[in-house]
């Protein structure tokens, strides 16, 4: 329960979300102002679902804490995770441009907080501020290429450079080296057996890389980690750090291929065992 008032969110052209929502913090202040009235602070709880998969988008959602995986779900029911989205992005936001049937499912995996505002009401501001169209157009390339960098990854990959990237990704969102994840989340959300990251935790924690407890997975050294890590994590930070900037896909898709080994990229179907 908070016992002090939290911090304005925003007031007047003075951008007070930079620090908590990067896509955000981009805006210039006249397209911010545009959207300030219309926003409401919501609380991000563990498991609710922001949007399914077939359904219309009906609200679109900044974190500015927490994690929302982007999950699809196979015919048989199983559902990997396909992108992670934190303080760094947005959630449905290509229902502002004309896609407004979800093709996947949003659910919230770590605690935070929102700003959210009507799917509907950000379309009608994205019609009458083209930078702001521009930005929303650019940020869903880039959560594209992300999308397609995990798919890569999770094809090519080893389990170990695949785990360290997703607790990775999930501490740069959260800015927290401590996530509340449990390894059945993670053997879901990787597409493997609990027990193969059973097994790989316990190597990194007997490295002193990790500190495995029940529900929460602590990351004691970061560097080492991404010493661990494909390369696909420094791909999808460098894709990360293009939100808010000039047009960026040129950049994402040379480096999701930049992250293919070519001798594998001309194998389809080629994958490591995990």
């Amino acid at each position: 329960m908070l016992t002090t008032p939290p911090p304005p969110l925003f007031r007047s052209s003075d951008i007070v979300t930079v620090a908590r929502n990067r896509l955000l913090g981009a805006l210039a202040p006249d397209d911010f102002d545009l959207l300030a009235p219309h926003f409401v602070e919501t609380v991000l709880e563990p498991g609710s679902v922001l949007h399914q998969s077939g359904q219309a988008i009906k609200r679109v959602y900044f974190p500015l804490s927490g994690l929302v995986s982007l999950v699809a779900t196979l015919p048989e029911g199983q559902a990997i995770d396909t992108v992670a989205i934190g303080r760094e992005g947005a959630v449905g936001l290509s229902a502002a441009i004309g896609s407004q049937i979800a093709w996947n499912r949003a659910v919230v995996q770590l605690s935070g907080r929102a700003l959210q505002m009507s799917a509907g009401r950000l379309a009608d501001l994205a019609d009458r501020s083209k930078p702001l169209r521009a930005m929303i157009a650019r940020y869903n390339d880039i959560l594209t290429a992300q999308i397609q960098q995990t798919v890569a990854c999770n094809t090519l990959h080893p389990i170990q450079a695949r785990l360290g990237r997703w607790l990775l990704q999930a501490r740069d969102r959260t800015g927290s080296d401590t996530l509340a994840v449990t390894q059945e989340f993670l053997s879901g959300a990787l597409g493997v057996q609990r027990t193969t990251i059973t097994l790989v935790s316990r190597i990194l924690q007997s490295e002193g890389i990790l500190h495995v407890r029940r529900g929460h997975i602590q990351i004691r050294d970061a560097s080492a980690l991404e010493r661990k890590t494909c390369d696909c994590y420094r791909v999808a930070r460098r894709l990360t750090e293009q939100i808010g900037r000039e047009p960026a896909w040129p950049i994402a898709a040379q480096s999701l291929r930049a992250a293919i080994p070519a001798d594998q990229s001309k194998r389809p179907g080629a994958a490591l065992p995990d």
